[in-house]
């Protein structure tokens, strides 16, 4: 365990722990290695390089497309008292001047740059930094594999080169195995290792629905954003068409809503986007031109309005909702027509061919008879064992049967023809097609040839698609969309595993089908809504004064907590996630007092929150399972704890700090004039007592006078 790293999680960012891969990738940061971190929209990628950052002397420097996102992690950043700037075409000479000067006197610990800043300044002004660590992010724009390329991304790999001894950290939330490797050729990285966080986004409900009228579809949509009772989300649209007549519909319905398209100038895409991320307009209907770089973690639906372009645009966008860890809608709209548009417009583009199997791989998904989450994560590598009970698929369960041996003799074909071949051709050779490329290639001749004739080719594409969602066969994209065997495809052409597979349902017996409520993730429990909706109002109230978004201030899961656990003592408040020292001394004051009012006026609805802890606490558990078990913090365990031995329960306070920490904590009182404030006696302690043990030694030190 590095204690610095997890001080700075604590005391800057007011988390108890880290997600899971972060601390390993910090700490292998801090060892001066490469890294490559593929972590889902809202994953806690920004932490990996954010806290090495911290820990090392000298400066990191951030490359990103997006101003945005760029804009909101400076403010982020600044908000919980670090000192980071960015510099990107957005600024004026004045204001680069000003960045230019703080970064030289090393007054900045991040500094964010576009890739398109970094080439020109990084043989001027750039070169005298001391540079400790470079990140580059939305790194799948390296690759041409990638759904958003970037050419000047490309030149990064110089910068690279000029850097030998800095340990450089790739990010993104959207990269294939072919688009991977490439990413890591194209930056130059060095004996990177490539961290792969779980893509599994369980708060998500996920939803299809195909083949809806467009009257009604607008009439669904309205119907769904009211019964989320102004909560905000996003509505993707495939043209600047679409968005605004969805907007010119939903704003007759009463609804606070703007469009956003790329048709718009930049100082109104600017304004719809403060808007939003202010929360003063609560829907936006935009391309998908909105949205890259956005930070708000309280989007709580995502709509496609029409079928995306592929399966990592669609991930990416969706991810959008819910990056808080609470539950969020996601519900996507398809037809033909969406599919047709989207084919034409990838026979005129670049790389036509991929695009064009990507947007069938979109197809599939949205056609899928299957747990919808597990063909999303086997598309990213990731397998579920179980269904996730969380999409329409799992809400109405098909009918399946056993598969295996119609699944063997398409995995058989799929090695007989050398994993060189696309769908269609196995396809082809299983129905055992008279097509002249398949007897020119010899194809007629293996072993599998029309061993399936009986089946429709329409009812084959489904069954093979169906593989590859289950994670029997990967479509490789960079090899001409040939299928590849895996390692669960081995085992069941072995005869080692079974797979169950849908028969294939026609449209009209989808229509037939009556939608059952998506299962719900378990919010936090106890929140007092009234209490909630007061703190939202401050924060508000206080992001206007800052000029910075809410969630800035506090996101809503911080809110909820507090709504919950009502804290009014200082450490009580820091015990809340997402509440670091540097927002306790800015804003916590305030906010204690909105929870002070509400107690003092609320009548009781249930048990004192302490004394459901000293309930467990005498049942013999301790502090770490009292914290799990209730689904609280670790801190505000100790905090109950110490409140209780207070008030004269039997607890044994003293069990949970050593006896020299008490002599230390009690040296630092007296210096700091027998005040109760935990913060000015953890500086003098040099950081080195946490706080839940400060506020346990204060406590047993004035209990003893």
């Amino acid at each position: 365990m590095n204690k610095q790293t997890h001080t700075i999680l604590k005391n800057v960012f007011g988390y108890d722990n880290f997600r899971p891969l972060q601390e390993e990738i910090i700490d292998r940061t801090l060892e001066g290695k490469d890294s490559f971190v593929l972590m889902p929209t809202g994953g806690g990628k920004s932490m990996c390089f954010q806290i090495p950052a911290l820990c090392m002397e000298g400066i990191t420097i951030v490359v990103s497309p997006l101003i945005s996102l760029m804009k909101d992690q400076v403010q982020a950043l600044n908000a919980n008292g670090i000192k980071a700037d960015f510099f990107n075409s957005s600024i004026s000479p004045e204001e680069e001047n000003r960045v230019i000067e703080e970064a030289m006197k090393g007054e900045l610990k991040l500094l964010y740059l576009s890739p398109e800043k970094l080439i020109s300044v990084s043989n001027t002004w750039l070169k005298s930094l001391k540079i400790k660590l470079v990140a580059i992010d939305e790194a799948h724009c390296v690759s041409m594999w990638g759904h958003d390329f970037r050419p000047e991304y490309t030149q990064l790999k110089v910068f690279r080169n000029s850097l030998p001894e800095v340990p450089f950290m790739a990010l993104t939330a959207t990269a294939d195995k072919s688009a991977r490797k490439d990413i890591e050729d194209q930056l130059g990285l060095k004996n990177s290792k490539l961290f792969i966080s779980s893509f599994d986004r369980k708060n998500l409900s996920i939803e299809v629905k195909g083949m809806v009228p467009k009257k009604q579809k607008l009439q669904e949509i309205k119907r769904f954003i009211k019964s989320k009772k102004g909560e905000g989300g996003i509505i993707y649209c495939l043209s600047r068409k679409n968005t605004e007549e969805v907007s010119a519909y939903l704003e007759e319905e009463g609804l606070s809503v703007a469009h956003y398209h790329a048709g718009m100038n930049s100082e109104d895409r600017e304004g719809v986007q403060t808007s939003f991320i202010n929360d003063e307009t609560k829907i936006i209907v935009a391309t998908i031109a909105f949205g890259m770089g956005i930070d708000k973690p309280n989007v709580r639906w995502v709509i496609h309005y029409n079928l995306p372009k592929n399966l990592e645009g669609y991930y990416q966008e969706i991810g959008r909702a819910g990056r808080d860890g609470l539950p969020a809608d996601t519900i996507l709209y398809y037809n033909m027509r969406d599919f047709v548009l989207y084919s034409q417009f990838a026979d005129n583009g670049a790389n036509s061919g991929m695009q064009k199997e990507k947007l069938n791989r979109m197809l599939q998904f949205a056609e899928a008879k299957s747990c919808r989450r597990k063909i999303l994560l086997s598309y990213f590598g990731e397998h579920l064992t179980k269904d996730c009970g969380n999409c329409d698929v799992c809400s109405n369960p098909p009918t399946n049967f056993d598969g295996t041996v119609l699944a063997q003799k398409a995995l058989s074909t799929v090695v007989r023809l050398r994993e060189k071949e696309g769908l269609g051709m196995v396809v082809n050779v299983l129905r055992g097609s008279q097509n002249a490329e398949i007897h020119a290639k010899g194809y007629s001749k293996v072993k599998t040839y029309g061993i399936a004739k009986e089946t429709s080719f329409y009812d084959w594409r489904d069954y093979m698609v169906q593989l590859a969602n289950q994670g029997a066969i990967e479509i490789m994209y960079s090899e001409n969309s040939s299928l590849k065997m895996s390692k669960i495809g081995w085992e069941i052409v072995k005869g080692e595993r079974k797979i169950q597979l849908t028969k294939p349902v026609q449209l009209k017996d989808k229509e037939k089908l009556t939608k059952k409520k998506p299962a719900k993730v378990v919010s936090l429990n106890d929140v007092n809504s009234d209490l909630f909706e007061e703190l939202k109002k401050l924060r508000f109230s206080i992001s206007r004064e800052e000029n910075v978004p809410a969630y800035i201030v506090f996101g809503d899961k911080s809110l909820k907590e507090m709504a919950a656990d009502l804290p009014i003592t200082e450490n009580e408040f820091l015990a809340i996630s997402g509440v670091g020292m540097n927002k306790m001394q800015q804003f916590g004051e305030e906010f204690m007092e909105v929870i002070r009012k509400y107690k003092a006026k609320a009548k009781p609805k249930k048990i004192p929150t302490t004394i459901v802890t000293f309930d467990l606490y005498k049942e013999g558990l301790t502090p770490e399972q009292i914290a799990e078990k209730r689904g609280i913090q670790l801190m505000t365990v100790f905090s109950h704890l110490s409140q209780l031995f207070s008030e004269g329960k039997e607890v044994d306070l003293a069990q949970f700090v050593e006896a020299g920490i008490i002599e230390r904590v009690k040296g630092a009182f007296e210096k700091n004039e027998r005040k109760f404030e935990l913060k000015p006696i953890f500086d003098s302690l040099d950081e080195e007592v946490p706080y839940h043990e400060i506020r346990i030694a204060l406590t047993l030190i004035l209990k003893d006078e």
